[in-house]
């Protein structure tokens, strides 16, 4: 092939591609004539990588096309809008969509709890089975307050967040099976009432509370809402309403990735105030007042931005282009 007579015949065709596809709008035909040269360019591209192999030529029309397709297909949402859009309607829509399913964890969990401890404190045979009264008398007055200022501050705050991080991920795996997210909610709620009872039967419940009290507000919350996420992918597979039970578990499963990624953060700000406000030296009224003030902050986010997301159609799910097309139903 004569690469020379090529560019010759050619080359008018490439700059009117370039042309258009700086443009930032186009009329109708302008863009019946941007589809045709860009099909066209390709096409050069293809026989000039295997025809008369001409790196200079290549990488010309190799950014000519690249150019054209991204004008053609429309080029992705910058990062930082991708993200806003994230922190402002996905999680928070998501987040919302949970509601009853968050709820009913922290309801049972409560009750769990409260069970637990009250079973402890009635129960000497109980406590004995915990440990010996030296132990559980070190755990009340030593070791239980010393357990939150025993690291540094920093690399406490890491093993909170990695901690907490990996019981909200394992609610979110077994949220399919439905039992598993009980089982974690139930083994969670076991533990805090049992370190709870003890705390009060040697008189010590106003140090449990005003210690788990600042960080629990938002961590268990989080929780919660990673178990939710869960069971709604649970029901999803149960009762996928007027969809396929492929389709309404697929929107489920990455709204509940949505949940999973957002919560990321918030299990972040949690582990900083438990690390930084629980063992300061602040009293406990303002410990909790710290506590509580980023609790309802979360809140109060979730309210504003997700619910009216929510309302509007927003489930968390990804963009339309990315999730597929699928077929109408009824209902």
């Amino acid at each position: 092939m004569d690469l020379d007579a090529f560019v010759t015949v050619h080359a008018e065709e490439w700059r009117r591609l370039d042309e258009l596809s700086g443009r930032r709008r186009l009329d109708g035909s302008e863009v019946d004539e941007l589809v045709a040269l860009y099909q066209r360019a390709a096409t050069h591209l293809s026989v000039v990588r295997s025809s008369a192999p001409d790196a200079a030529l290549a990488s010309r029309l190799s950014t000519s096309v690249a150019r054209a397709r991204a004008a053609v297909t429309g080029a992705s949402e910058p990062f930082w809008r991708e993200l806003a859009r994230f922190a402002t309607v996905s999680f928070p829509a998501a987040v919302w969509r949970t509601r009853w399913a968050t709820a009913f964890a922290a309801a049972f969990t409560l009750g769990i709890a409260v069970a637990a401890g009250v079973w402890v404190t009635r129960s000497p045979e109980l406590r004995a089975s915990v440990g010996s009264d030296e132990e559980i008398r070190r755990l009340v007055e030593v070791d239980f307050e010393q357990y939150y200022s025993e690291f540094a501050a920093t690399s406490f705050a890491a093993r909170v967040w990695t901690n907490n991080a990996w019981i909200c991920a394992v609610c979110i795996a077994l949220g399919v099976t439905g039992v598993g997210v009980i089982w974690i909610l139930y083994q969670n709620a076991v533990n805090v009432g049992l370190v709870g009872g003890l705390m009060a039967s040697y008189g010590r419940l106003d140090l449990f509370l005003g210690l788990i009290t600042p960080h629990g507000l938002l961590e268990l919350t989080a929780v919660f809402v990673a178990a939710g996420a869960g069971l709604r992918l649970f029901w999803a597979w149960i009762d996928p309403g007027p969809r396929p039970r492929a389709e309404a578990m697929a929107v489920e499963g990455r709204a509940m990735m949505t949940v999973a990624m957002g919560l990321v953060v918030v299990l972040l700000v949690s582990g900083v105030v438990e690390a930084f406000v629980t063992p300061s030296g602040l009293s406990t009224w303002a410990r909790i007042s710290i506590g509580a003030g980023v609790w309802l902050a979360f809140l109060g986010y979730v309210w504003f931005l997700g619910r009216p997301a929510a309302l509007a159609g927003e489930t968390g799910d990804v963009r339309g282009e990315l999730a597929g097309d699928v077929a109408p139903v009824a209902g």
